[in-house]
């Protein structure tokens, strides 16, 4: 039996989703989780990497139980969450074909930004929105998310983990990148085949200098698609990860 999980957590606690030494990562509080239900180690996998302080309402793991473990895919929902933190739940678990694989099966993603335009950031809203109280032009912030939809090279929109290669393909197709007003300020939503380190970041905090007349479109649109070396600079600025949601991982129906 293989079984899918569908987690949400808030990552502000934590240093991020995928399981490093100092074990402060949503990724090894499931893990040890897992261990305590199932009294052996079970290896889990993640759809992929949120940062640290990036929240997540719908990541997807799966992991396979041992066979000497027959208990319904629902029952595990509260096996876990018993051994989780309040800042991370399980929300939903389910059996999937053998075949499936929460990283590999994936076909997209969609991630939103949310932005605060108050002038004072609501204390309940710290670390879950960008607060921006300088004044930025709506329209031209639209503009900006437009030029990224369709197929482009966005090299100057990613962070570089040091382990890339020469052969390294940084295309991406965004699908759609939508802007939609809140009571106070705005929420950016991502739709994509994939996304790069830091690219939603780096997305957003260059529209938003653009929409705060920072750099001219002109400038701004000629870093999509440049040639190796980078001409023209990358994104003038990496959003933090406040405001940043992994809102859905996709993959095909049926």
């Amino acid at each position: 039996m293989r079984l899918k999980l569908t987690i949400a957590y808030d990552g502000r606690p934590y240093h991020g989703w995928q399981s490093q030494a100092g074990g402060n990562t949503v990724q090894d509080f499931i893990a040890n989780a897992l261990t305590e239900a199932a009294k052996q180690p079970l290896r889990l996998h993640g759809a992929g990497r949120t940062d640290t302080g990036v929240h997540a309402l719908a990541q997807v793991a799966h992991f396979d139980p041992p066979p000497e473990i027959s208990m319904n895919p629902c029952n595990w929902v509260p096996a876990l969450n018993c051994k989780l933190p309040a800042t991370i739940r399980i929300m939903a678990c389910e059996e999937v074909p053998a075949d499936f694989h929460s990283r590999f099966s994936a076909t997209g993603k969609i991630y939103h930004f949310d932005l605060c335009t108050a002038p004072v950031l609501p204390p309940l809203k710290a670390g879950l929105a960008w607060h921006l109280p300088r004044q930025l032009d709506a329209e031209v912030l639209r503009q900006a998310l437009a030029l990224y939809q369709g197929r482009h090279d966005f090299h100057a929109f990613a962070a570089y983990r040091g382990n890339e290669t020469p052969d390294i393909d940084w295309c991406r197709t965004i699908h759609a990148a939508v802007l939609d007003t809140l009571d106070d300020g705005y929420r950016i939503t991502y739709t994509g085949d994939g996304f790069l380190y830091k690219m939603v970041r780096l997305l957003t905090g260059g529209a938003v200098h653009a929409a705060q007349g920072r750099i001219r479109m002109d400038d701004f649109a000629a870093l999509l698609d440049q040639a190796p070396g980078l001409p023209h600079g990358k994104s003038p600025l990496c959003a933090p990860a406040d405001g940043l949601y992994l809102q859905q991982v996709l993959y095909p129906l049926g």
